[in-house]
């Protein structure tokens, strides 16, 4: 489960971030998490409240939103939304898609007091 060690990353980030601005508690975090990350949702929250013990996040909000994998087309000029297409060919002219969104793993903000 790689989503200890993605939460420990994240721990670390959010407690410096909270060190820089002199804060002793922070009250929320946002996550952005693509889809095509492989990161499952559930897994996260859960390793997120075992390394949050004893922080000065332990009592934080985690909030995840899911970005879900979006490809484009260059060839046909077509988007498409969602993991069905993962082989990663336009199933409407065979072209290579390319990823638009879905592989981000980003802190979107972290709410400090």
């Amino acid at each position: 489960m790689h989503e200890v060690g993605i939460a420990q990353s994240i721990l670390t980030i959010v407690e410096k971030e909270a060190d820089k601005s002199g804060a002793s508690n922070v009250k929320r975090v946002k996550l952005i998490v693509g889809e095509f990350t492989g990161v499952v949702k559930e897994s996260l929250e859960f390793a997120l409240d075992i390394v949050k013990k004893n922080t000065s996040a332990q009592n934080a909000e985690f909030i995840i939103e899911t970005v879900k994998l979006k490809t484009y087309c260059q060839e046909c000029d077509k988007t498409f939304i969602g993991k069905d297409d993962a082989h990663f060919l336009c199933p409407d002219c065979s072209g290579i898609l390319g990823i638009v969104e879905g592989k981000e793993l980003k802190i979107e903000f972290i709410d400090v007091e």
